[in-house]
């Protein structure tokens, strides 16, 4: 709320209809109504996946249909101060390079130079980086970037689309690098969740991670408004612990209540954030993986809808 009070509306979420945009709308309807403030907070998405209009309207949050790779459809956007930049794509891009650059690649480069006068946080990922040690602590904002897969490479392309804009003209930009954001539906406890609760084995080549429950993540990205700049500003947003995989599986078992088959040898690295630099600016994430891995299990074990959407964070080529 602190932040936005010192923040200029409206407020545009571009791509509000995948996995975040929802919770992003509407802790910033929350917030800005709790201020007193009319700002519109406007959802722009097509709209054909994951969240329809009436989730976004009935809980105050304009929409407008609008497919951002459509240079027509760009042009009738209207302008706004502060832009939530959250498009992209990832799963099942493999087999699809047209798709992955015409929506990581190219969009960006057109909503960039669009929004060059606005103040702009754009999503990234945590992919963005090499693989390091659990030793190492995580990778940080000044970890040169490493991408492993045309999908990561893909996101190093996004953050250029928005770096160059920033450096060109002047536009304040953060690029929030997320990595594994949770909540109930999706997210990388819950694939762990769901192969103990399936009596599938949990593969722990990829041996250790990082999470954030999706709240913690949405508010710090809005707090990172105040960080924006030129040259463009990464931030990694994340949890505080390097988790083990082998022992959020044991810990889910024994929330649901199961036994659980481990296969595989943790590998020497992984991908994982060193987010205490947000941290220190932002506070640390109020929900601890207690909570998640509870929560979680509860909703499972009461049938709670998911999306069907693994992460695939045991994948090391970085093709999804």
């Amino acid at each position: 709320m602190e932040v936005l009070a010192r923040s200029r509306g409206p407020f545009l979420i571009l791509g509000a209809g995948g996995k975040i945009g929802l919770h992003l709308s509407v802790m910033l309807r929350r917030a800005l109504d709790q201020l007193g403030r009319k700002d519109r907070v406007v959802a722009v998405s097509r709209f054909s996946t994951l969240r329809d209009r009436a989730a976004f309207e009935s809980r105050g949050v304009e929409t407008l249909a609008c497919d951002l790779g459509r240079a027509e459809d760009l042009k009738t956007l209207p302008e706004a101060p502060t832009i939530f930049f959250l498009a992209g794509v990832k799963f099942g891009t493999a087999a699809a390079p047209g798709l992955l650059r015409a929506t990581n690649v190219e969009i960006p480069q057109r909503v960039a130079e669009k929004y060059s006068h606005a103040r702009i946080i754009a999503y990234s990922s945590g992919c963005v980086y090499p693989f390091v040690t659990p030793a190492s602590g995580g990778a940080r904002e000044d970890t040169p970037p490493s991408p492993v897969g045309d999908y990561a490479a893909s996101c190093i392309a996004r953050e250029q689309a928005f770096t160059e804009v920033a450096a060109a003209q002047g536009t304040p930009v953060a690029l929030i690098r997320l990595n594994y954001s949770i909540e109930f539906r999706y997210g990388l406890l819950v694939d762990i969740a769901q192969m103990v609760l399936a009596g599938r084995p949990v593969d722990v080549t990829t041996g250790y991670v990082n999470v954030i429950w999706q709240t913690d993540a949405v508010a710090h990205s809005i707090q990172a408004l105040e960080i924006a700049g030129s040259p463009a500003v990464p931030i990694n947003v994340t949890g505080a612990e390097t988790l083990s995989v082998r022992d959020l599986a044991l810990r889910f078992a024994a929330a649901l209540g199961r036994s659980v088959e481990i296969t595989g040898i943790e590998a020497e690295t992984a991908w994982l954030n060193n987010a205490s630099h947000s941290h220190r600016l932002f506070g640390p994430p109020l929900t601890t993986v207690d909570q998640m891995i509870t929560w979680i299990s509860a909703w499972l074990l009461q049938n709670g809808e998911t999306w069907g959407k693994p992460t695939g964070f045991e994948r090391r080529d970085g093709r999804f």
